[in-house]
Formats: C-alpha cells, sequence, structure tokens
C-alpha cells in the first residue's frame, strides 16, 4: 500500500504527458485524503484534473468515509478511524462498494508521480524507501477517478485511488513492506503500484476491461533508480559486520 507520493511537476505534464496543468496544481508529496492531479481522456486528449487522493463511494454522504468505532481500553470507544481508499486491490476491485461503479463505467486514470513512498523492514526498523525511475522519467500510475457531488452544498469533488497488484516475487518490490512472520516468504501479498508506458496508455484508458487488466503488474526491475535499495544493502552489511 502507498500512502505517499509526489505529484509530478507542470514540466513533466507539458513535456511528457503532453497535457495542460491544471490552475492550483502545487508538485509537491501528498499523503491519503490530500490535492493530487490525475489524468483522463477527454475528447481525444489527455486532460489533467486536481482532485481528493482516496476514492468517495457513490452515495456516501460525507467526503470522508469512517470504520465503525471498535472498544478500546476499558472497554470505551476509540474515536473512529478514516477508512482508507487512496489504493485499490485490483482483486475484487469490480465488487467492492467503493470503486465497483467507476471500475464497470471504465473510468480509469493516470496519476503522474516523480516518485511514491515504500518501507523497508530487513534492518530490523522502517526505513523508507523512495522510488524513482531510473531514467528521471514520471511514473503514469494506474488509477480510478470518480466525481462525488456534496448533498449538503452541491458541490461536485474529482477523486482518485491508485490500484495495487501482488508482487510477491518482484527482485525489488518484495523487500518492501513489514513481513507476516506467520505467513510464508512467497505468500505474504506484498503490494506494488501498476506503471503504465505511454505505448499503452490508450488500452488503459479506453480499452476493455479485459485489456486493462492485462496491464495491471509490477514495473519491471530495469525502470527503479536503486539509489535507496543499495543504502539498505549497505545498512544490512553493516549489522552483519558488527555482528560477526
Amino acid at each position: 500500500m502507498c500512502n505517499l507520493y509526489h505529484v509530478s511537476p507542470k514540466g513533466d505534464l507539458t513535456t511528457y504527458f503532453r497535457a495542460l496543468p491544471p490552475e492550483g496544481l502545487v508538485a509537491g508529496p501528498v499523503g491519503p485524503f490530500g490535492v493530487g492531479a490525475f489524468l483522463r481522456m477527454v475528447d481525444g486528449e489527455l486532460r489533467c484534473t486536481l482532485g481528493q487522493w482516496g476514492l468517495i463511494r457513490p452515495g456516501q454522504p460525507e467526503r470522508v468515509d469512517y470504520l465503525p468505532s471498535r472498544p478500546g481500553p476499558g472497554g470505551k470507544a476509540l474515536k473512529p478511524r478514516p477508512r482508507s481508499t487512496n489504493n485499490a486491490r485490483l482483486e475484487g476491485i469490480d465488487t467492492k462498494p467503493t470503486f465497483k461503479a467507476a471500475w464497470k463505467a471504465g473510468q480509469r486514470c493516470l496519476v503522474p508521480a516523480l516518485w511514491y513512498q515504500e518501507p523497508n523492514w530487513e534492518t530490523g526498523k522502517n526505513v523508507w524507501w523512495q522510488l524513482r525511475r531510473a531514467d528521471g522519467l514520471p511514473w503514469a500510475l494506474a488509477g480510478l477517478w470518480s466525481e462525488w457531488v456534496d448533498p449538503q452544498t452541491g458541490e461536485v469533488v474529482p477523486n482518485f485511488t491508485l490500484i495495487t497488484c501482488n508482487c510477491d516475487t518482484h527482485p525489488l518490490l518484495a523487500r518492501l513492506h513489514k513481513p507476516d512472520p506467520a505467513l510464508p516468504a512467497g505468500g505474504q501479498d506484498k503490494r506494488s503500484l501498476a506503471h503504465i508506458e505511454p505505448e499503452h496508455w490508450a488500452q488503459w484508458l479506453e480499452g476493455t476491461e479485459a485489456q486493462a487488466r492485462a496491464l495491471i503488474q509490477p514495473p519491471p526491475l530495469a525502470l527503479f533508480d536503486l539509489a535507496d535499495a543499495r543504502r539498505t544493502d549497505q545498512l544490512l552489511a553493516q549489522q552483519r559486520a558488527a555482528s560477526a
């Protein structure tokens, strides 16, 4: 699951995506329920829109959905937590209430990102990796978009989510996220975002459901800048040397 990414700057939108940057675009890190940008096809052209990172369930009465409260220490109810909708698992995307309408309607989008962040726990502590492309180009991350209408004010709120897939066998991405000791190494269900290359943008944005599903897979190792992985390897080597 990705909970932080860096919005691509305006230059990437104009040169790489050939899209007009929207008014108010701020290139910088964005977290869940923050304002990011997504690209969709409108009249044969990529159009960039600002929206909430976190899909809003159709018919939801408020902009942010909350998990039911649960008992805490002493039986006192804990404060409800926001429901995480900034990532959508490919498995079940066509049945989950928050995502199924957008998926069935083919409301697929690209999310332009300079980098996205994931945790590495191989040293025993969380070491954040900022996953960038080795060639310096932006990611075009696969997502879904929607528009929610506030029942109180009538405001139309664009919103989007990033789609994830399993990456247990990926040589780089399988190193990320805290492992569950109760599960086997090859059955952790580690999650990855999906990057769409320019030659597949039309297939992703306007193709059939089957054509779109075929594109959801972890990015190949060759696309990644390995700087953070090398730094973690150095930390691991230092740990081994200290314990020898």
